[in-house]
């Protein structure tokens, strides 16, 4: 079984910082390779989007409203991300992501339980 831990979400005041870990563990019974590592936010009524996303090459893409205050960094099977100057827009549930192509044809998402990240005064 598969397992994604996340942790680091908290209250926080506009222009704070915090630090998002995931880690996968587990066996995986099949042979793999990671085609990337992410992570998602969603708020209540809205649809999940990404975040950040970091490839097996090492290429990363943000969305646009944080770009150059979040940073994902990591290197399987953990994987961060470095939050500053955050905003009330930030205020959502943040979940880890990992997309492995199993048995060099099949690609598998996992994911983290989510982690609430709340920035209020």
């Amino acid at each position: 079984q598969v397992h994604v831990v996340e942790s680091g979400g908290g209250l926080v005041q506009p222009g704070g910082s915090l630090r998002l870990s995931c880690v996968r563990s587990g066996s995986i019974f099949s042979t793999y390779t990671v085609n990337s590592m992410a992570w998602f936010r969603q708020t209540p009524g809205k649809k999940r989007e990404l975040v950040a996303l970091l490839t097996n090459t090492g290429a990363t893409n943000y969305l646009d409203s944080v770009k150059d205050r979040f940073t994902i960094s990591g290197s399987n099977p953990k994987v961060y991300l470095q939050m500053t100057r955050l905003e009330p827009e930030d205020t959502a549930v943040y979940y880890c992501n990992f997309n492995l192509r199993v048995s060099g044809h099949t690609d598998v998402d996992y994911w983290g339980q989510g982690t609430q990240v709340t920035v209020s005064s």
